[in-house]
């Protein structure tokens, strides 16, 4: 490959910046389409789930997850933060090299990582777990690491763009063809296989839509410079990647470990239900700001108003969800997936709670990695890491997976008392506990009047379905009289 150091090319910068619209407006158009994105995309995921969940047992579920806990975190190595790195990076200091560096290098990595899947990795996870299906499960759950580095500088460049729109589309077509295949491989006695399938499926179909959307070649180019600029970032926020990783899917590891595939397979149950709204929502908002909080990395006063915004948006959605699978989460599980399911119930209330904490601290690291500190925050994951690990395993080594919510549940309390401590002593955006407050009120108000609606409900004796309407109305319209002008004046300029 050719070595090149070209200097930034005037076409291609208008490409990845346009400088027509203000920050607000790309901001605004960013949430509608990463909104929309979401509603399709978390819908249709969601319901492919709970498709698969009522098809299959909890013991597959739980091979599954027993895989992902060892591809996954290869798959974030894969990534090696490039994505971030790209993004980041100041429009002056940007180059059509670095693309080209990124992408070849991110191809030689990931081939090189699934050899070593494919030769130890899985004869690893099988032994350690004693099941000897993952020798074949997780080479095929990894195909997935081969492509990543193909979709990645192209969603990169339209991130840069702030294009949400293509962004949207990719995923929610990649996402819908790949979900209905798995749908009838389940239905057609696929097993395990379909949830495998369901995996891997999304990256590989959204290959060739991202091309159709960037038009973006790859040249055979490299530069040393290049190189240094992207990685020298990015392996910060990859080591930052790997613990937060670590410390996140330890319960896998160590339920799957001590308890067997289908306690597995039950607290697997409980953690996507819950997860899976907080993960979604968490990207959408999270991938819209953090380009932003790049380029307003000098304006910290921007910074706190963007930043208290997103937390705001975030609990806002994510606080009614939890509140139902909190408060109605017995009846939920029981008629809509039956009493196989019933281990999840208990556990699944307790994440519900994590997760409210959790999105008290969702925009923190985009945040950090947005101002350019990625070593902080590759340092306050160890130090979550240090924590959390530690606890999870005494939860789990002796309470099972009520245990291991519960720790988890306290881990999720400290992250808010983390994320605190770095705005008031490591951070240069000073955001304090009553600012906070203050941009959470509205939603800590609407939750109680929710939970009181609720406990009215049920005291005269309303089925679920009529309480969980009652108390998402009771929520909305709560919000809508505290907030609503602000909501309305955001809809009407962002249409």
């Amino acid at each position: 490959m050719a070595t090149t150091n070209e200097p930034t090319i005037n076409c291609f910068k208008e490409q990845i910046e346009p400088t027509a619209k203000t920050d607000k407006a790309l901001i605004k158009s960013g949430v509608i389409w990463t909104a929309l994105q979401m509603i399709v995309n978390q819908s249709f995921a969601f319901i492919v789930k709970l498709i698969l969940i009522k098809l299959l047992l909890p013991s597959q579920f739980g091979l599954v997850g027993m895989a992902t806990v060892f591809t996954g975190l290869v798959q974030v190595i894969n990534d090696i933060g490039v994505g971030a790195a790209l993004v980041q990076r100041r429009e002056a200091n940007l180059t059509e090299t670095h693309y080209h560096t990124a992408f070849w290098t991110g191809v030689a990595w990931s081939i090189a990582l699934y050899v070593i899947i494919a030769v130890g990795v899985g004869p690893i996870a099988a032994s350690f777990y004693n099941q000897p299906y993952l020798k074949f499960i997780v080479p095929v759950i990894s195909i997935g690491i081969l492509f990543s580095p193909v979709n990645l500088v192209h969603k990169a460049q339209l991130t840069r763009q702030m294009n949400f729109k293509k962004i949207a589309i990719v995923d929610n077509t990649s996402n819908i063809i790949a979900g209905c295949i798995a749908i009838i491989l389940a239905l057609s006695g696929a097993g395990i296989w379909a949830l495998v399938f369901n995996a891997i499926a999304t990256v590989v179909i959204a290959m060739p839509l991202y091309y159709n959307a960037t038009k973006w070649l790859p040249k055979f180019q490299w530069g040393k410079q290049a190189f240094k600029d992207i990685f020298g970032f990015g392996i910060y926020t990859a080591g930052a990647n790997v613990f937060t990783y670590c410390y996140n899917n330890v319960d896998y590891l160590l339920i799957g470990k001590l308890l067997g595939a289908s306690t597995l397979g039950t607290y697997t149950f409980a953690f996507v239900i819950t997860d899976t709204f907080r993960s979604r929502i968490m990207a959408v908002i999270n991938n819209v700001m953090y380009p932003i909080y790049g380029k307003k990395q000098s304006e910290p006063v921007a910074l706190k108003r963007y930043y208290l915004k997103v937390v705001q948006i975030n609990c806002l959605l994510i606080f009614p969800i939890m509140l139902f699978l909190v408060l109605l989460g017995a009846p939920f599980v029981f008629y809509i997936f039956g009493a196989k399911w019933q281990g999840a119930i208990v556990p699944l209330q307790i994440l519900s709670v994590s997760v409210m904490f959790q999105m008290i601290v969702s925009g923190n690291t985009a945040l950090i990695r947005g101002l350019g500190k990625p070593q902080l925050d590759m340092k306050l994951q160890i130090l979550k890491a240090a924590i959390f690990v530690p606890t999870l395993a005494y939860a789990t080594i002796y309470y099972g997976i009520l245990g291991a919510s519960v720790a988890i549940l306290f881990n999720k309390f400290l992250l808010i008392v983390i994320a605190q401590f770095t705005f008031n002593f490591l951070l240069p955006v000073k955001i304090s506990s009553a600012e906070l407050l203050k941009a959470l009120y509205p939603c800590l108000v609407a939750s109680a009047a929710a939970i009181v609606t609720y406990l009215i409900g049920d005291l005269l004796g309303l089925h679920f379905v009529f309480l969980g309407l009652l108390l998402f109305a009771a929520y909305g319209t709560v919000v809508w009289f505290m907030i609503g002008h602000e909501l309305k004046l955001l809809l009407k300029k962002a249409s």
